[in-house]
């Protein structure tokens, strides 16, 4: 029984096609499925029945390693045939088939993405008034079979490649998706975040400035300040927190942890806003507890002042007034942090903003050198044992070769370092070695760094708005959805040209005529029967292939033949060398004998 199996098993399942994605020839694959019905070409390169269980020759070939043959069957199932009835094409059967091919081949073949990818463009050959049509078909990368939004986008985002993402069809999905849906949903969850920054602006910065306290000072300015706060500590400070209690209670059903230094730590804080946002929510509940007004508040005040209502300045309050003004500024500085990101509205902005923060290490790099110099110079000073008060010490000597470095050192300075001849040259050596060789390094670096991430850096901000629009697709509405799909008309078929209606599942544009110069027709049209169960006649292309495997046949049997002639030439010459010394040796010995004699 077990024997029967096995033969049952291999003989069903060995098909040509899997005999060419064995050997991981495109050419054999061509071959294998140029013999298919045209109505079941793509079903052979997708599904294979042994028994009650199915394969797919396509992943068998990606995770196999095959990707020569799985090249040839992405290309394949994703070229435009039509005979005079209808179009046939293998997208619709390949993404029903495999939902997440786009996430197999980011994870284990992203190789063969650009070919996928350029199977969904069409082009025409033809221009009209400078414009030419493009059909791209972003049905099944918008859209799932239940309606949803697909996760294509999702899964390109975390592979976290700059060059695919630049890639025609994702660049117009993610821009699509951006334009039409998600950025007013982003910018719906941004306004709540700007409004709060705006109010604890006003607390902070605005109505305070200049305000002492005194009774001239405006009541209602003090008013505007309490209720400010009270806005921020009551209102903006909870919604805050529990956000990040819901999302940390998600993590941990999910059992989605990070380790930072150790700690084991929520996974949505692997993300750098999220970080900022609790650092921030974690400021301003520190600044409830040490707020000076609300201790203020039914404390007497300074003796022989008169009692002002919302001031900050009393006894207990100025107990806090100097650490509350840090918190406020760190504060202050996590708002505008998370207010960066309004800087994907921008590609172009978004790829400065990136482009800095991937120079940025370039800096703390230098920084680091600076203190090594800063440090070694500071101490070597300081041995010199001089009478000036600037360098007595080492934290005086580093305080004075800082403000030399940036500048903010007197005149009177200089001159005073003359009268230490050592010291000054100590001093010439600081400044020589970082205003002229560390800030010319930095300058070098900067540069290089900035010309290696330019190319990539429209990449990275595409990344970043695929990434804001899979975070923002939560907050829209299914009704927004459906209208949004409704208004694509994926349902109905685009058009190739004047009454040339094709397939189904596509948006239609067109582009400048000399954007993407095509010169041929990617559709391969065919005449002659136009059943189904016919195959596709043969292929030039194809036959011009065979042409060349015979060639290289050929070529093969003569490079066999002359080895072959080459090898018994050489047993020739080593046979005939041999029986040459054999009759020297025999005379030779001959002679021996005859001097003997």
């Amino acid at each position: 029984l077990v024997s029967r199996i096995l033969v049952r098993v291999i003989t069903e399942g060995s098909t040509i096609v899997m005999k060419a994605i064995n050997e991981n020839s495109g050419k054999q694959l061509e071959r294998a499925v140029a013999c298919a019905p045209r109505g079941k070409r793509a079903l052979w390169m997708l599904n294979v029945q042994v028994g009650t269980q199915s394969i797919s020759p396509l992943i068998w070939a990606i995770e196999s390693g095959g990707l020569d043959a799985a090249h040839a069957m992405i290309t394949d199932l994703l070229t435009i045939r039509a005979d005079r009835d209808r179009y046939y094409f293998g997208m619709d059967a390949m993404f029903e088939r495999h939902p997440d091919i786009v996430q197999r081949l980011c994870l284990e073949a992203p190789v063969l993405l650009p070919a996928l990818l350029d199977g969904l463009i069409w082009r025409s050959r033809l221009t009209e008034l400078g414009r030419r049509r493009v059909v791209y078909f972003l049905k099944h990368l918008v859209v799932r079979e239940d309606g949803g939004f697909a996760q294509a986008i999702e899964w390109i985002a975390e592979s976290q490649d700059a060059k695919i993402v630049c890639h025609p069809v994702v660049s117009h999905t993610i821009d699509l998706v951006w334009n039409r849906v998600a950025a007013r949903a982003f910018l719906f969850r941004k306004t709540w975040l700007l409004l709060t920054a705006v109010v604890f602006m006003l607390s902070q910065a605005v109505l305070n400035s200049g305000l002492h306290d005194a009774p001239s000072d405006s009541l209602f300015v003090r008013m505007g300040i309490f209720a400010c706060r009270c806005f921020i500590y009551m209102v903006s400070w909870p919604s805050l927190a529990m956000v990040h209690i819901r999302r940390g209670r998600a993590d941990v059903r999910r059992q989605n942890f990070i380790r930072i230094f150790g700690l084991r730590l929520p996974g949505h804080l692997a993300e750098v806003n999220s970080i900022v946002s609790v650092a921030l929510c974690i400021i301003l509940f520190v600044m409830l507890t040490m707020c000076p007004i609300i201790h203020c508040l039914g404390t007497p005040p300074f003796p022989g002042t008169e009692r002002v209502m919302f001031t900050e300045r009393c006894p207990e309050g100025d107990m806090y007034l100097s650490s509350y003004a840090v918190f406020s500024m760190s504060g202050m500085l996590c708002y505008w942090a998370l207010l960066a990101d309004l800087a994907v509205f921008s590609n172009r902005i978004c790829a400065f903003s990136l482009v800095f923060g991937h120079v940025v290490s370039e800096v703390g790099l230098f920084l680091l050198a600076l203190g090594f110099v800063l440090i070694s110079f500071a101490t070597a000073a300081v041995t010199l044992k001089v009478s000036d008060e600037d360098f007595n010490t080492i934290p005086r000597a580093a305080q004075s070769l800082m403000q030399m470095f940036l500048g903010m050192a007197s005149s009177e300075q200089y001159s005073h370092l003359t009268k230490f001849p050592l010291l000054f040259s100590c001093v010439v050596a600081f400044c020589f070695v970082t205003g002229v060789y560390m800030i010319n390094l930095l300058v070098a670096q900067l540069a290089c760094a900035y010309g290696a991430a330019y190319d990539d850096m429209i990449g990275w901000a595409r990344l970043a708005r695929g990434e804001v629009c899979v975070a923002s697709m939560g907050s829209v509405s299914p009704l927004r959805w459906e209208r949004f799909v409704e208004s694509l008309h994926f349902g109905e078929p685009c058009e190739f040209g004047e009454g040339d209606v094709g397939m189904p599942g596509a948006v239609q544009m067109t582009e400048p005529a000399n954007s993407n110069v095509t010169t041929v027709d990617t559709i391969r049209r065919f005449g002659g029967s136009t059943s189904p169960s016919a195959m596709w006649p043969e292929d030039d292309a194809l036959r011009a292939d065979d042409m060349d495997d015979r060639l290289e046949k050929i070529e093969r049997l003569l490079k066999k033949m002359m080895q072959k002639c080459d090898m018994a030439g050489r047993r020739r010459n080593s046979s005939s060398a041999g029986q040459t010394s054999g009759m020297t040796g025999s005379s030779r010995s001959s002679g021996d004998d005859h001097s003997g004699q």
